[in-house]
């Protein structure tokens, strides 16, 4: 069971360049709180804009908030490492700072682990609905490839939020730094025998701002070409790993 002096949950917001955004998740998270059993950790991972200046003025207006300054940009799964590094509740996780993730998931992912009697076996992960047609077919090819080639069911990888316990994430050997982060905690938990809850999410468009890695095919080809070469060197490391 949780501590009584550390709230229950706390997920991570990797920050790049979102200065507009910010207002806007404080108030749907606060508005979606209900006690002190979830803190967010907003960490600024590297930002150029005004998002470090933002983080300062607002976060003082919210009890249920910590933040981390990552000085310079080093990859989306960076950022989420260095925020989870920082946090002491029993359960972690993260999910996206773009407003495409309702930040009320949260709660559902807390309403779960309460529902599972808080064990440390159970992967909390969202399942995406209401995306556009060409993303959803991208998704299920690289979802099916990524099933096959690395022999466990692994499916919408890319979801959020990622909720687990903070033993999970106390085993990590050498995590990417990359948006590979996603592909190996999943992979990692199912490969550990635990078991993976999915639960709907709904998947909005951004409010503010771009995306900034799928802006178009050629963004799309050379994420794929990334994912793929992780992969590839997971599967690797661990037959080598079997063979010690």
């Amino acid at each position: 069971m949780p501590s009584d002096s550390k709230p229950i949950l706390t997920v991570v917001l990797p920050c790049y360049n979102e200065a507009k955004s910010i207002p806007l998740i404080l108030d749907r998270f606060g508005a979606a709180a209900k006690g002190n059993d979830v803190r967010l950790m907003l960490v600024d991972n590297g930002s150029t804009d005004e998002t470090q200046q933002v983080l300062a003025d607002q976060l003082s207006r919210y009890s249920f908030t910590g933040t981390f300054h990552v000085p310079v940009n080093q990859g989306y799964g960076y950022g989420i490492l260095q925020g989870l590094a920082q946090c002491d509740s029993e359960y972690l996780g993260w999910t996206h700072a773009d407003m495409q993730t309702d930040p009320g998931d949260i709660f559902r992912a807390l309403s779960l682990i309460e529902k599972y009697q808080y064990r440390k076996d159970i992967y909390l992960k969202g399942l995406r609905k209401g995306r556009p047609f060409s993303d959803t077919f991208f998704t299920d090819g690289m979802s099916l490839f990524e099933s096959l080639y690395l022999g466990t069911n692994l499916w919408d990888i890319n979801a959020q939020p990622n909720i687990f316990h903070r033993s999970f994430f106390e085993s990590w050997q050498a995590p990417p730094h990359d948006f590979s982060l996603d592909l190996y905690a999943y992979y990692s938990a199912g490969r550990a025998g635990f078991e993976i809850v999915r639960f709907e999410v709904e998947f909005a468009k951004r409010v503010h701002g771009h995306s900034k890695w799928n802006t178009g095919f050629t963004s799309k080809l050379r994420f794929i070409k990334r994912t793929l070469d992780y992969s590839f060197r997971l599967k690797r490391s661990l037959k080598e790993h079997a063979n010690r």
